[in-house]
């Protein structure tokens, strides 16, 4: 009798630990699903580039003192518990999931992690000019000038369409490019693709 008892107790003791563990799964994949849609880079972007100044959420599976939201310092690194600190700026979400991973490895046995961008600050590009609304705008993928155009309402009046000037950062150096709205419109020039911290001004 005593040992059917005590079978009886282990197997539901079994049941309620499972359905414990199924809970609690359920209850963090669901707080996964959450950050996603709150993102405001979709958690599949193979496009957006980590920058200074984002917001990540490094979600660790079944780690909730390891998962956390962090920011992206100026240099470029993000601070997590055991691992100290890593580069995250100039990666994909994909390349510091893959970094985390080799890192995490040394303290977690396969570690299951998720990099969300929470709030993309970085990609933003600085418009000046004969613009309706000039100012910077933040950019959540790759965009081109038709549509940056757009997103400031359209050119002014008195804008010199053909001579859009955009200055960029390369090599440590500021790079000019000449712009001609109207024949990339007309489809006689191939649009042109802007990059963070471009400043457009339009003449």
């Amino acid at each position: 009798m005593k040992k059917r008892l005590m079978t009886v107790a282990m197997i539901w003791a079994m049941l309620i630990f499972l359905s414990s563990v199924i809970a609690y799964a359920q209850a963090e994949k669901e707080a996964l699903s959450k950050k996603q849609g709150q993102a405001e880079v979709a958690a599949d972007s193979n496009q957006y580039v980590i920058g200074p100044e984002d917001t990540l959420y490094i979600h660790v599976w079944k780690e909730e003192t390891l998962s956390r939201t962090v920011p992206v310092r100026i240099d470029g690194k993000i601070s997590l518990p055991l691992i100290d600190e890593i580069q995250a700026a100039g990666l994909i979400p994909l390349q510091l999931k893959e970094n985390l991973v080799k890192k995490f490895r040394e303290f977690v046995d396969i570690p299951n992690v998720s990099v969300i961008v929470m709030e993309a600050n970085s990609f933003k590009v600085f418009v000046s000019g004969q613009v309706r609304t000039p100012g910077v705008v933040r950019l959540r993928s790759e965009t081109s000038m038709l549509q940056l155009i757009s997103m400031v309402g359209g050119f002014t009046e008195w804008a010199n369409e053909k001579k859009v000037l955009v200055i960029r950062r390369e090599g440590g150096q500021d790079k000019r490019y000449t712009v001609n709205y109207k024949r990339i419109v007309d489809g006689k020039d191939p649009s042109f693709i802007l990059k963070s911290g471009d400043t457009v001004i339009v003449p």
